[in-house]
């Protein structure tokens, strides 16, 4: 068997998903002939720099056992493809998220951060110096608002989650958390709400849940059917944030306020995938598609290598670009499923080599990589002070002068098309931006009218 590939999934009290995820794996492998094989993980000697014998590792544990975090590095250095990535969900957490999902466009509610009710152990008042006391309490209720929720920044499982009614109510519940660092979060009053399973940035899987109800009834069975335009915008939320972030196992949730899909929650590298909580049909669809992923994993894996899923986050700091939902690009398009309801939309065809499409989502298309901006040219013109223009930042002033547009005459000669075509190929992140008032800001000021482009100011808002 020395050229037989192994499989193994790393897990902790959990059953039903591990065992039938290993079953499953064997099934395929023996129908297809597949030099490959799958087991539980066994874990023995850890010594530094010595591979295991697993091509792949599925990890549903290590989040709660560090020595489980530091094999897992271990062998991820020495070639194994973990999932998922072990040094991304070590530095990984829902604030952060947040912050990403802002950059790309995804919709997220209203979020602060909170240093934690109790100091760290080690530390005294001294070691927050740089920390303002009190917080600005009122300016941070009044931008987030009650009700709210409130939990910590790391972490899932519903744990230490608090709704918050008033400022009294606030303070009250903040105390309970001691050393927790936490979020306030601006409650999203739902008229629906989806959790999705993500697979090796791909495959996606909608389901009708409710939060509010006992953990074993939350996946919902009688939800009314979603409109196509809606079950499309989340497929395309889904992809996008774990493109981004890089998961090849993931969940995310949705509450969807008047007809707005928000994020609420997408951090889950090791999701629920119990049948008792799950339900059948979403328990076999988990099983069905991480079984075909780790399977394509196994059979791409090389010997030696990084053999990591690295999102575009990560992968685009490394080249110095801005972040870009499309460079993580796929051989197959994506394919999505609804939960099936009782008044779920007919199934459809299966679109191979993913399982079966029940949901009226299209494949969402690959969004191509941008090329970057183009070189600094040579002017022999000084450089206007372009941050002037409202909506131009410090960022976008260096995009626009290595576009060769350096003073308030050229960009007030550039039409704003073209403006907007620089800002694209820049990256995801500024294609946000508006540039149709920006030339005739800089024509009052080449002019030297700055009282005219002050009062123009005044009148756009912002300029975006």
């Amino acid at each position: 068997m020395k050229n037989i590939k192994k499989i193994g999934i790393l897990h902790g009290m959990e059953e039903t998903f591990p065992a039938a995820f290993v079953s499953r794996v064997n099934e395929i492998v023996k129908k297809e002939s597949l030099p490959l094989m799958a087991e539980h993980v066994l874990v023995d000697k850890v010594e530094q720099g010595v591979p295991t014998d697993y091509a792949v590792i599925i990890d549903r544990i290590s989040q709660d056992v560090p020595f489980y975090r530091a094999y897992l590095k271990n062998a991820a250095a020495c070639g194994t493809a973990v999932i998922n990535n072990p040094f991304w969900w070590s530095a990984d957490e829902k604030f952060f998220n947040n912050v990403l999902a802002t950059q790309i466009g995804v919709p997220v509610p209203k979020t602060v951060l909170l240093p934690s009710r109790e100091r760290p152990a080690d530390t005294t008042e001294r070691s927050f110096k740089n920390l303002k006391f009190p917080l600005s309490w009122d300016t941070i209720f009044e931008r987030i608002g009650f009700p709210a929720y409130m939990k910590p920044h790391s972490g899932g499982g519903w744990k230490s989650v608090y709704k918050v009614e008033n400022m009294e109510d606030f303070f009250n519940k903040y105390a309970e958390t001691e050393q927790l660092v936490m979020l306030l979060q601006e409650e999203i009053q739902f008229t629906e709400y989806f959790r999705c399973y993500c697979l090796g940035g791909k495959r996606v899987h909608i389901m009708p849940y409710e939060p509010r109800n006992p953990h074993h009834l939350r996946y919902v069975s009688n939800a009314g059917p979603a409109t196509k335009k809606l079950l499309e915008t989340v497929e395309k939320y889904v992809l996008a944030l774990n493109h981004v972030l890089g998961y090849d196992f993931n969940t995310v949730e949705f509450a969807v306020r008047d007809g707005i899909p928000y994020a609420i929650d997408f951090c889950n590298p090791a999701p629920d995938a119990d049948i008792h909580s799950v339900g059948q049909e979403n328990f076999d669809w988990i099983v069905e598609n991480a079984s075909r992923m780790a399977i394509e994993r196994a059979m791409n894996h090389k010997d030696g290598q990084d053999n990591l899923t690295w999102g575009t986050y990560i992968k685009n700091a490394a080249i110095g670009s801005s972040v870009n939902v499309g460079t993580q690009a796929k051989k197959e398009p994506a394919a999505v499923t609804k939960a099936a309801t009782p008044k779920a939309a007919p199934a459809k065809k299966e679109v191979a080599p993913v399982v079966e499409k029940k949901a009226t989502a299209k494949p969402v298309k690959e969004v191509k990589e941008v090329k970057a901006a183009p070189a600094i040219k040579e002017t022999p013109v000084k450089a206007d002070d372009l941050k002037i223009i409202e909506g131009i930042g410090p960022k976008i002033a260096e995009i626009l002068i290595a576009a060769g547009i350096a003073t308030f005459a050229e960009l007030a000669k550039t039409k704003a098309t073209k403006v907007k075509e620089i800002l694209e190929a820049a990256g995801s992140r500024y294609k946000m931006h508006d540039p149709t008032s920006w030339p005739k800001q800089a024509d009052l000021a080449a002019k030297g009218k700055m009282d005219e482009l002050k009062k123009l100011q005044d009148e756009l808002n912002g300029g975006k």
